[in-house]
């Protein structure tokens, strides 16, 4: 399978999904969502797999969400076909809502490789996985706080089973990214 948005590679037994829109630091769009959600769908069916780890290409592991379409990049009836949206449907929850339960689902571990800046949806996609390893470059930044929007995603709901700590650390949401020591 050919994918526009990102890359996927086994080797031994390790998946490595890599987010690759680098000329954008990796911004999550809708087709992303698609193709994530496709390829731990994969990793899942996958007996051969024993692990995934999921990286970024370039500079950034992933900027948040692609906001190039402006105000309308959250704006849902503006991208549906105009019948009455129906909550109860997954279809209508936001995108990375979507990939981020379906990584707390996977059967197998996920390792998140944080290879530079992880900015929201690049933040929150990482609180389900259950190992993060951040380089020196790494940016972790939760800035939905700053608009006045908290939670973003799912990150409260999963935060405190995944990692003690860092639900701790999000009782006070994070406005500034948090830098490397």
């Amino acid at each position: 399978m050919t994918y526009e948005t990102i890359r996927y590679d086994v080797k031994d037994g390790v998946a490595v999904m890599t987010l690759s829109r680098p000329e954008k630091l990796n911004a999550f769009t809708g087709r992303m969502m698609h193709e994530m959600i496709e390829v731990l769908d994969r990793v899942d069916a996958d007996d051969a797999v024993r692990a995934l780890i999921v990286t970024g290409d370039g500079r950034a592991f992933c900027a948040g969400a692609d906001l190039s379409s402006g105000a309308s990049t959250f704006d849902v009836a503006a991208h549906g076909d105009g019948k009455k949206i129906d909550y109860s449907d997954d279809a209508a929850r936001d995108g990375g809502g979507r990939v981020t339960l379906r990584i707390f689902k996977l059967l197998k571990p996920v390792i998140a490789a944080i290879n530079g800046p992880a900015v929201g949806i690049g933040a929150t996609m990482t609180l389900p996985m259950d190992i993060r390893l951040a380089s020196d470059n790494a940016r972790i930044g939760f800035v939905f706080s700053r608009r006045g929007i908290v939670p973003e995603a799912t990150e409260l709901p999963i935060a405190e089973p995944v990692d003690p700590a860092l639900a701790g650390a999000l009782e006070v949401p994070v406005a500034e990214p948090i830098e490397p020591e």
